[in-house]
């Protein structure tokens, strides 16, 4: 049995014991450390205090945010103990000692180690062993892992002394930190980032964004912007709380400071001059990562928050995870038995159980050859897949371009019947028929799905609230007679936040359930709004909007369908 050392400290607990990953961000409460996500075992459990154990995490690279503000309100795990290797959470609690002097101890352990430190009810971790205690105890030494240094440009050196000033030399310290965590030989150049740490979820995001800022920090390479929790333009005359709506706009205006361009989406890939097949980026948001990989065949690890800015700082990331070729193969194979009459709830469905069965690694998907998916349909099984799974990648055979890839020799085989679909469509489904809110734009809405909302409510206004949240740039491509059509349906088109970010009273305060098309926000609903959630099609959605009422299982997943 063997378990190492990751981030310095020590701490002892009570035992809470994960045998599925779960996304800090969406999945635990950042005030509290409860566990929120509706859709795992432990919703319900509490964090704080306590030595979490799972396998590994999962779903968004927001969790690294989510575990600095645990740090930064005492509200933190004991510790933390993974069975793999993990990113996202463990960014977090490095930038907590670096940047703010709070340590949360993570540790790895074997599959046996694991195993046997699950089933203690409480754990101590010194400063050179893990101590079990219960009905089977167990004493295990801390080894530290083997960390290669990563050799260093003469660029490198200098940002890393101080030379680019000080807001680089600590992206430096990070980036070094977690490229000797990932076994990385060496930093290379990326060409544009992402940053996903926009949303004011916490103060935590805001805390390190001013900070950085204050700092003088300033990107080296074009670096777009994510969703933030707010309509920046707007946000005064729709209600939103003084204090929350000033705090929003600092945070997006800390990043723009820092010469982020102002874009405020989620789907940086709706953007104009989209990345090449092959180009090194430095990319964070779960859904833009898996989309850039997959569909672009662009290439980028999960960058969890925090470090995305830094890479942007830098110009420079670690060369680990899918920057190199092995990473990209397939590691598992799903089967699915798509029905050929399926609308477009087929393609979240499937995401969503693709990213269950391969909860971290890149699964190839087949079976869905001759389906033809557009690219909205692509961009909504990458949305579902980077919720449950940590992998950033899958691949869609004969239809992503590195589908070809050969799997792994081991690679297990599965397959997903239309069973499994419609059982992943019922737990999608605990709302209740009726719904008083249709939401529409997670991750944010395309032009095209803007357009084919509109033609399905075909001149009718709608009778519950009805909210598409979009980029800047597709609002100003449904100038065409599109914006204004959905304006006299009663349907509201929002910029800049999105659903995972937006909160009350723009979030209709008096909600008790929300219809909507995205597996992403079908499994992050819940926990983030406090509301039951109903899931469907665009089309469903739209019947939604004029009856308030929910659909029911489509035809093309129903028993006498399939049977007869």
């Amino acid at each position: 049995m063997t378990a190492s050392r990751i981030l310095p400290g020590t701490g002892r607990g009570p035992v809470l014991a994960m045998q599925t990953g779960l996304s800090f961000w969406g999945g635990v409460d950042p005030d509290s450390g409860g566990v929120i996500d509706a859709q795992h075992p432990a919703r319900g459990e509490a964090m704080a205090g306590r030595v979490v154990l799972m396998p590994n995490s999962r779903g968004s690279c927001s969790g690294s945010g989510t575990m600095l503000e645990l740090a930064l309100n005492g509200c933190a795990p004991a510790a933390l103990i993974f069975a793999e290797h993990e990113d996202v959470a463990t960014l977090g609690a490095l930038i907590a000692a670096l940047v703010f002097d709070r340590p949360v101890p993570v540790l790895r352990a074997g599959p046996k180690a694991f195993t046997r430190l699950s089933r203690c009810d409480s754990i101590e971790i010194t400063e050179d062993a893990i101590f079990g205690h219960g009905a089977d105890p167990v004493t295990l030494p801390l080894t530290e892992p083997a960390q290669p240094e990563p050799a260093l440009s003469p660029t490198d050196r200098a940002m890393l002394a101080g030379e680019a000033g000080p807001a680089a030399a600590l992206a430096m310290q990070v980036i070094l930190r977690m490229a000797r965590l990932q076994g990385a030989s060496r930093l290379i150049d990326v060409t544009r980032g992402h940053v996903d740490g926009t949303i004011l979820a916490n103060q935590a995001n805001l805390i390190f964004a001013e900070k950085l800022a204050a700092m003088g920090a300033q990107v080296r390479i074009p670096t777009t912007i994510n969703a933030i929790s707010v309509d920046r333009q707007n946000w005064q005359r729709q209600g939103v709380p003084p204090v929350f709506g000033g705090q929003a706009a600092r945070l997006a205006d800390a990043y723009t400071a820092m010469g982020c361009r102002p874009s405020f989406t989620c789907a940086p890939y709706q953007l104009d001059d989209l990345p090449k097949a092959g180009e090194m980026i430095a990319w964070a948001e779960s859904n833009a990562v898996v989309y850039a990989n997959t569909v672009l065949g662009a290439r980028t690890p999960k960058h969890p928050d925090y470090l995305d800015l830094c890479i942007a700082l830098t110009g420079r990331a670690p060369l680990a995870g899918v920057y190199l070729d092995a990473a990209r193969r397939p590691g598992c194979v799903l089967q699915i038995a798509a029905p050929d009459a399926a609308d477009d709830a087929l393609w979240p469905l499937v995401g969503h159980l693709a990213g269950l069965l391969s909860p971290d690694t890149v699964p190839l998907l087949r079976g869905l050859e001759g389906l033809n998916p557009s690219t909205d349909d692509l961009r909504a099984v990458c949305a579902a897949f980077g919720t449950t799974s940590a992998a950033p990648m899958l691949h869609v055979a004969g239809v992503t371009p590195e589908a070809h890839l050969p799997p792994l020799p081991d690679a297990p085989h599965h397959a997903v019947s239309r069973d499994d679909l419609a059982r992943a469509w019922q737990s999608l489904n605990d709302g209740p028929d009726r719904v008083d809110l249709v939401a529409i734009g997670s991750p944010h809405a395309s032009a095209r799905e803007c357009r084919s909302l509109a033609a399905a409510l075909d001149g009718q206004r709608v009778q519950v609230p009805t909210i598409v949240t979009t980029g800047r740039g597709v609002v100003a491509e449904l100038a065409d007679g599109t914006a204004e059509a959905l304006h006299r349906a009663g349907v509201q088109l929002l910029p800049d936040l999105c659903w995972c970010s937006m909160t009350e009273p723009v979030f209709p305060p008096d909600t008790t359930a929300v219809m909507t098309d995205s597996g992403k926000y079908a499994h992050y609903g819940p926990g983030l709004s406090g509301r039951k959630l109903r899931f469907g099609s665009l089309r469903d959605c739209a019947q939604a909007a004029l009856t308030g009422r929910a659909a029911d299982l489509p035809d093309w997943l129903r028993d006498d369908e399939r049977t007869a």
